[in-house]
């Protein structure tokens, strides 16, 4: 079928909404090939895409068509009595619909349904899943994404985003179905009063918030200042009721919460593109926090599970500490307060991804914890959290962590966990101020001890089917050979496109510089965007980021 013809049954079929939007396009023949040019491609993190009518669009008759295969998926594997999937959705634009969407189609095909009654974070759906012993969980969220996204995440029984294997048979069962003709689907008030579809109760997230509370580590003797004056922001997303909630009982009272970006709002009116890696997103928090006379400053995304922090430095001006930076400052607090309370596991496991700094292994070593190194996304983390378990070894799980804002304490859920590291960053915040010390002064003492490296993240936009056959060029043109990476020589190249060190196939490639420093380019799963991650080794913050800065133009004058 050619992509008029596409256009026209879409038109003809699709519900009124979707047609009011084809028709708001018949005359621009590059958007309506943009929108039909291929199907929204479904993954581990399953679908993801603009807003908008078409087979490339997020829609309803998109999302409908993902939970038919997914349901078809189901009802191949799972026993009748395990036929159960829980269902979340964040704040943004027809999250709420798409969920209901969703659970429409699963009740139509006979499978229960468990749905929160309001937007709930990702980690909730995730331990959700976990407690509910459901066959599969579905998070309706494009993460940090801009508004104009939203997407359709995928979990497995573990709680973890599914399985490379399980999304394929998933996406084939989607690529048999006719997107009209083929999705069963049922009135979600209908299915609800049927009781096809019920409502989660308040017992699980409750259940939730116990759990992050239980990863504490102060202990029965430990007095720090709970009063101290902290701001948060949870851009306009799902983070508002679980982080407070945890922090409140725990006696953080002393919480601002940022006005402007309070409430959920999918349009994200004061952070374009809201991702607490990004100053813009955080200058509205950065400014309350002045106002309040606050040290700190956390962020969490829209669905929750990434969280960011701007901490106040010596000289007074507020600074954003980058994933790796929270990262490594957890991670010492974790390793030092596990081994002062003799919580310590006997072979604690530390697990990152192959783009986090490689100096939170010298940090595990020093603690005698063991480092996994896994490929990039989160899944992976929790899929070795699951080997573990299944080994009867969960205890040994200490912390898990990824470059781009996502940590895990505990084993409660299979993904990162936002609400967590917001109350872990909180409560390592109090400690150190209770000994005098900032957080910006215990990451200096940290790089002091195990050397200094600067960890920078470039990303480079390709829209539309045009730019999907650049990002495959550039790949292919970094895969030939060479001795040197801009100025430095290179060590050796590792190409895990066929498989390396254990880890599936993954189109990734990791240079490796004479004086430790690295640089991996790798493909966005999620977005159309080539992503270049750089770690400069060097003996202080000036040398790091005048090599940085020498490697990023390196990596510039390669892809283009």
């Amino acid at each position: 079928m050619t992509i008029q013809e596409k256009y026209h049954a879409w038109l003809q079929r699709a519900d009124a909404p979707v047609q009011a939007q084809l028709r708001d396009i018949q005359d621009r023949p590059e958007e309506i090939e943009d929108a039909f040019y291929r199907s929204l491609a479904f993954g581990t993190g399953g679908l993801r895409g603009v807003l908008g009518a078409g087979t490339n669009r997020m829609n309803v008759h998109t999302v409908a068509q993902a939970s038919q295969g997914l349901a078809d998926y189901i009802l191949a594997h799972f026993a009748p009595d395990a036929r159960r999937v829980a269902i979340s959705y964040d704040s943004r634009i027809q999250s709420d619909e798409f969920a209901r969407t969703a659970a429409g189609v699963f009740a139509a095909n006979g499978i229960s349904v468990w749905i929160y009654p309001e937007l709930m974070p990702t980690p909730c759906l995730s331990y959700a899943v976990r407690v509910l012993r459901c066959a599969a969980g579905v998070m309706v969220t494009a993460s940090h994404n801009p508004a104009k996204y939203n997407g359709y995440k995928v979990y497995g029984p573990d709680g973890c985003q599914i399985t490379t294997h399980a999304a394929a048979l998933i996406q084939a069962a989607i690529e048999r179905l006719d997107v009209f003709e083929d999705v069963r689907r049922m009135d979600f008030d209908a299915a609800l009063a049927a009781g096809q579809v019920r409502w989660i109760g308040g017992d699980v997230y409750t259940g939730f918030v116990e759990e992050v509370k239980r990863q504490s580590l102060l202990g029965p003797g430990d007095t720090v200042d709970r009063d101290i004056a902290i701001v948060y922001t949870p851009l306009n997303g799902t983070g508002l009721k679980p982080v407070t909630r945890t922090l409140a009982e725990s006696g953080f009272t002393n919480i601002t919460v940022v006005p402007e970006q309070e409430q959920p709002d999918g349009h994200f009116p004061t952070c374009p593109y809201p991702n607490p890696e990004i100053r813009e997103a955080m200058a509205l928090g950065i400014a309350c926090a002045e106002q309040r006379h606050a040290d700190l400053l956390i962020a969490t995304d829209p669905d929750c599970d990434r969280c960011g922090i701007a901490v106040r430095g010596e000289d007074g001006a507020f600074q954003l500490l980058t994933g790796n930076e929270t990262g490594l400052l957890l991670l010492q607090y974790i390793c030092e307060r596990r081994r002062a309370l003799g919580t310590m596991p006997d072979n604690p496991v530390l697990v990152k991804t192959i783009v986090t700094t490689d100096l939170a292994e010298r940090v595990a070593a020093a603690y005698g914890v063991r480092t996994v190194n896994v490929l990039t996304g989160f899944k992976f983390i929790g899929e070795v959290i699951g080997r573990l378990e299944q080994s009867g070894r969960a205890e040994d799980y200490l912390f898990g962590f990824e470059e781009s804002y996502g940590y895990l304490s505990g084993t409660y859920v299979r993904d990162k966990d936002a609400v967590v590291a917001a109350f872990l960053i909180c409560e390592m915040y109090a400690w150190y101020r209770s000994r005098g010390v900032t957080l910006t002064q215990a990451l200096e003492r940290l790089y002091a001890e195990y050397g200094y490296a600067l960890n920078a993240l470039s990303s480079y936009t390709y829209e539309g089917s045009a730019g999907f056959e650049r990002m495959q060029e550039i790949m292919r043109s970094l895969r030939a050979p060479r001795t040197a990476f801009g100025p430095y020589r290179l060590t050796g190249t590792l190409d895990y496109a066929q498989g390396l060190d254990g880890l599936p196939p993954s189109d990734v490639l990791k240079f490796l510089l004479e004086d430790g420093s690295t640089v991996v380019v790798r493909p966005s799963g999620t977005e159309p965007k080539i992503k270049i991650y750089i770690s400069a080794v060097a003996a202080d913050r000036a040398g790091a980021r005048a090599k940085a800065g020498a490697l990023q133009s390196a990596a510039e004058e390669l892809i283009k």
